[in-house]
């Protein structure tokens, strides 16, 4: 019975032994074997794989993958002309020599991100200094792309290599600070009421030159056609009174009596007129002349 049990024993020690020597590599990571604290090998490829036994030998797992860091400072940079100017950015980055990177960088992808994100700024804040803020909102943010990278570059890839290769920068933001942002609203906003007070009151001029005009033509039209219509009243008259005068011509009694009758026309036109008269005055010649003898004879 006791063998059997140093049998089971032995086997299950020998099983945990072996599973401290076996270990897989994921084809998103590399494996780093150390021996004694020292880098004894880097496995790239996925797969099984063997090392001896802790503590003889150690694995540790960095990542392998396209990696993206983004800012996470919100520190206003200056820019050539003074400005203070909120950059947000990113980097594609991978590491590409795992010895490199955990001689010179760290044991993991975090160190490696931190110190990425000082040279970056720091490659910002150079080129920035150098630039206005037209050249930040133009197309010449590429060049300063461009530049950034290369600078970084020189960096990861100096005298002591990190290990890791900067595929991309690129800038998502840039805006004045929280101040200065509130201060431009302000002016933006001022400037646009200057300019619609402005179309306002050429506006309002227009339309009361508009309106003058309007008028002007107005009375020139009714001075004109009152001034037609006096002209043909005059000719109507002019004829009337010809017709009138070439008519009574040929009769002056008549003429007479036509123009008693137009007097009593004038004097009677409404039933409730009342005049106080002289019988006898010159005013009623005609209807006596009617009462005695009728219309004057021809």
């Amino acid at each position: 019975m006791n063998k059997i049990g140093f049998y089971i024993s032995s086997l299950l020690l020998a099983l945990l032994l072996l599973s401290s020597t076996i270990f897989v590599v994921d084809q998103r990571q590399y494996g780093v074997v150390y021996s004694l604290g020292q880098i004894k090998k880097v496995i790239t490829e996925p797969g099984l794989n063997f090392k001896l036994p802790p503590p003889l030998q150690n694995v540790n797992f960095i990542d392998k993958r396209l990696l993206t860091l983004d800012n996470v400072d919100s520190e206003p940079m200056l820019t050539a002309e003074k400005q203070r100017m909120v950059i947000d950015w990113y980097v594609r980055w991978r590491i590409s020599d795992p010895s490199q990177y955990i001689r010179n960088v760290g044991l993991d992808e975090k160190a490696g991100a931190q110190q990425l994100t000082r040279v970056v700024r720091n490659a910002f804040q150079e080129e920035i200094n150098k630039r206005t803020v037209k050249d930040l909102l133009s197309l010449k943010r590429e060049a300063l792309m461009v530049d950034v990278k290369r600078e970084v570059l020189e960096i990861v890839k100096g005298e002591k290599p990190w290990g890791i290769d900067v595929v991309d920068v690129r800038i998502t933001r840039a805006d004045y600070v929280d101040t200065i942002t509130e201060s431009v609203y302000r002016r933006m906003e001022a400037e646009r009421k200057r300019v619609a007070n402005e179309l306002r009151s050429t506006g309002g001029a227009e339309g009361e030159k508009i309106r003058a005009d309007a008028d002007r033509q107005r009375e020139v039209t009714l001075a004109n056609a009152y001034r037609d219509a006096q002209k043909i009243k005059g000719e109507g008259d002019a004829e009337a009174a010809r017709l009138y005068a070439e008519a009574f011509g040929k009769d002056a009694q008549f003429a007479q009596f036509y123009q008693s009758l137009e007097a009593y026309k004038s004097s009677f036109n409404k039933k409730s007129d009342v005049m106080v008269i002289d019988p006898s005055s010159e005013f009623f010649k005609a209807m006596r002349g009617s009462g005695s003898g009728g219309a004057p004879k021809k």
